[in-house]
């Protein structure tokens, strides 16, 4: 993806915080779209080509909970929810709607752009087509082709975030081993793992929701108590 190219959409109510956020990205080439709510970002994700998604969780006419909702319905692109509140509680409900990371207000611009860069970088490999041959995983009716990014589970197509996938690519390429909360993490996120119990359970229980009959009692991605995540090799 030629980073000129790239559409980044900015909302947030608090008009200073937008114009921020733009200048921190516009220094990184990216095209920055900005909305005020709920209802406008939603209107430009409809109209344009919009590559990733920060958005406020508090805002007037629609918040960011219900607006990723919304957006969740016909789209993959990474979310980045921000919020001035730093409980988990909120970080967990904000990844529970849908959303692929969380910042919490005040940001270090730094630490803003390594994160965009970082959750492009996942989405531009999961709509990549090519590459050096076909890469093909299976487990019984689950294949991930890592050629075109596609994943289906008895011959259902299955859609999945770029971080969804990626975990599901880490776990079904090391067939048999237990990765750790942790190992997960910061093999996904690319940082240290700090207080990322959470953050990695989400993510797996949204797996499991979408490639598994009854989620209660996985068939692929399986827990092993008191370590961590695999999946079996059959």
């Amino acid at each position: 993806m030629d980073k000129n190219a790239v559409n980044i959409l900015v909302c947030d109510d608090d008009k200073e915080i937008v114009d921020a956020i733009e200048i921190y990205l516009s220094q990184d080439g990216y095209n920055i779209f900005k909305a005020y709510d709920g209802e406008k970002a939603i209107e430009i994700i409809d109209k344009e080509n919009i590559h990733l998604l920060i958005i406020d969780i508090m805002m007037p006419k629609l918040d960011g909970i219900r607006a990723t909702l919304k957006i969740r319905e016909h789209s993959s692109i990474p979310i980045i929810m921000l919020s001035a509140k730093s409980e988990d509680s909120d970080k967990i409900l904000g990844l529970n709607m849908g959303a692929d990371d969380y910042i919490t207000k005040p940001f270090n611009p730094l630490e803003l752009q390594a994160r965009v860069k970082s959750n492009l970088r996942r989405y531009t490999s999961l709509g990549a087509i090519g590459g050096a041959g076909k890469q093909v995983f299976q487990v019984g009716g689950l294949i991930v082709n890592d050629a075109n990014k596609q994943v289906t589970v008895d011959g259902e197509f299955v859609k999945l975030t770029p971080i969804e996938y990626s975990i599901l690519l880490l776990l079904i390429k090391n067939q048999g081993k237990v990765f750790s909360i942790n190992e997960i993490y910061e093999s996904i996120w690319n940082e240290e793992a700090i207080g990322a119990d959470n953050t990695v359970a989400v993510h797996i229980r949204h797996i499991r929701e979408k490639i598994e009959i009854n989620p209660k009692e996985p068939r692929y991605v399986k827990v092993v108590w008191g370590v961590g995540y695999k999946i079996d090799a059959e």
